[in-house]
């Protein structure tokens, strides 16, 4: 299980109630197990908050607006990409036009990280 920074859990819950038109559009294929398996949006994970988080297939979605292409925000999105990896995630990143223009690209992206055939629970023989 990943850490959880309850100190998070205020800011978590005011990005849930301000999100982007991006991050709506996004989370309406998200939500309810849409795509296969359960996601949250704006979950803590150790010291930072991801976009969206799917832990069956441990995948962080990003979604990025026009400052993460300023030198500052670059640098600091491949800092918490690489502390996200180090905790066993994938991490894919999609700007605000991706999702808001091209959201079938998108979907399928995310569609290909998720596993098709979950591993059986421990002590089931079926096959």
């Amino acid at each position: 299980m990943l850490n959880y920074n309850p100190k998070l859990k205020p800011l978590a819950r005011r990005l849930r109630a301000e999100m982007t038109e991006s991050e709506k559009k996004l989370w309406f294929y998200l939500r309810n197990r849409q795509m296969g398996i359960p996601f949250y949006r704006q979950k803590s994970i150790g010291n930072v908050i991801v976009d969206f988080y799917g832990p069956k297939a441990k995948l962080v979605i990003e979604v990025d607006g026009s400052q993460h292409f300023e030198d500052d925000h670059r640098e600091s999105d491949l800092s918490r990409d690489r502390y996200l990896t180090e905790k066993g995630l994938h991490v894919l990143r999609f700007d605000n036009f991706q999702i808001l223009q091209q959201t079938q690209a998108v979907l399928e992206i995310i569609a290909r990280e998720i596993p098709l055939h979950p591993p059986l629970p421990k002590g089931d023989k079926t096959k």
